[in-house]
């Protein structure tokens, strides 16, 4: 699916890159075949889904 002239990293290794970007629909396609959401959900080439993991209010403001 890539056209890397090394293999493309596993899917959990988290160092695919992007390949094709649609900003305006919500959603990027990594070289890896995963479709990786704005909300940080993910879908992985298996099928198997990645829940969002959003940061909450709380949070955010303790990192400021």
């Amino acid at each position: 699916m890539c056209a890397h002239q090394t293999l493309c990293p596993a899917t959990d290794s988290r160092a695919a890159h992007v390949v094709a970007a649609h900003p305006e629909q919500g959603w990027s396609l990594l070289c890896d075949g995963a479709i990786v959401f704005d909300d940080t959900g993910e879908l992985l080439p298996d099928g198997r889904v990645v829940e969002p993991h959003r940061v909450t209010a709380e949070q955010l403001a303790v990192a400021a």
